[in-house]
């Protein structure tokens, strides 16, 4: 079979290609256009491929008694929780200025559907890709609803196990075979021993059809690239202009600096993975003759001396016979004299 890939809005993801790196914004923007567009400039500076925000329908995504309960939170922004869930919220108006926006800085823009009116309002956008929250892992229905309308699917899968994944892996590759899997710990933030970053693997192995990714909710950038390295090819990390503005999810996203040297961190690694060939480069040449060693006689030898161990010292630069030949010097007959530090070669033997 060959290696998983699939395109979003022309960017190819794929095993042999750099890692795709999601800015999650999510509601960072505190329900300010401006603040959001400001964290799309400062994503795309720092070389994301993509900024992704969340959409809801909150009447109809929750219970009227959760839409309507208390929210006394240090970050609410308003009484209820539905309230404080509305004042986050962009419309029609928003997201067509953000689109407009993200072309024109030349980065991509989409978004989480949390629920179907969600959906069809990312549809309407002609969204590049949709996510998936880990909370919609066992929402099949939902899922379903998002592979038909035929863009790249990435599926979180935070709180599931791998029947849960199965499950939703089959709903969505019967259906629409462009599917991203990603590791997740539904946990805000992710300690590192929460992360399980082996999982990638797991997923390799079990889903060959998919591309696989990390969304990793922990604090800094090296878990990421640990997940790169074990198989992840999209990176998916949550990001804000100031850690200590108000807000869940600020003080465990990535500022402008942390995301840029993601970024840089990522492409750096694929770069490094090299041909898997061992062999001599270059650029260890000069090195090498500094720091290599030689076979040098150990003291003045007279033409027809008989070579002994102690005749032969080891020293360095590395430019004559290698240490590992040694042993075939060893009562050998010199065919010509040799002062101390000359080179011993299997020319000056005698035949």
């Amino acid at each position: 079979m060959n290696a998983p890939e699939f395109t979003i809005n022309g960017r190819r993801i794929a095993e042999d290609a750099d890692c795709y790196v999601i800015a999650e914004i999510g509601h960072n923007h505190q329900g300010e256009i401006e603040k959001c567009k400001a964290l799309f400039k400062a994503a795309h500076e720092a070389g994301a491929d993509a900024v992704k925000l969340q959409k809801r329908d909150n009447r109809s995504l929750y219970t009227k008694v959760m839409y309507d309960q208390p929210y006394n939170s240090e970050n609410a922004y308003a009484p209820t929780y539905g309230a404080h869930r509305e004042y986050l919220e962009f419309g029609r108006t928003e997201y067509m200025e953000l689109t407009v926006y993200a072309r024109e800085l030349g980065i991509t823009f989409f978004a989480t559907a949390f629920d179907f009116a969600s959906a069809d309002f990312l549809a309407a956008f002609d969204m590049p890709a949709y996510k998936l929250a880990s909370g919609d892992l066992k929402n099949i229905p939902l899922i379903e609803h998002v592979a038909r309308i035929g863009k790249p699917m990435i599926l979180s899968t935070g709180g599931g196990d791998m029947d849960d994944v199965r499950r939703a892996h089959d709903a969505a590759i019967a259906i629409n075979p462009q599917l991203c899997i990603m590791q997740c710990t539904a946990a805000y933030p992710a300690e590192p021993e929460q992360l399980n970053l082996r999982v990638i693997e797991t997923f390799r192995r079990e889903f060959p059809d998919s591309v696989i990714g990390l969304s990793a909710h922990d604090n800094g950038i090296s878990m990421p690239l640990v997940g790169y390295v074990m198989g992840a090819r999209v990176i998916e990390k949550h990001f804000t202009l100031n850690r200590a503005w108000k807000g869940t999810d600020h003080a465990f996203s990535l500022a402008p600096d942390g995301m840029r040297r993601l970024v840089r961190d990522l492409r750096r690694a694929r770069t490094a993975f090299g041909d898997g060939v061992k062999s001599p480069r270059p650029e260890e040449k000069g090195p090498l003759l500094k720091m290599g060693k030689k076979l040098v006689a150990a003291c003045a030898l007279l033409p027809g001396h008989r070579i002994t161990r102690d005749d032969i010292v080891i020293k360095s630069p590395g430019d004559g016979t290698p240490p590992y030949e040694l042993q075939k010097f060893i009562g050998r007959t010199l065919a010509v004299s040799r002062m101390a530090d000359d080179d011993l070669k299997f020319e000056h033997l005698a035949s």
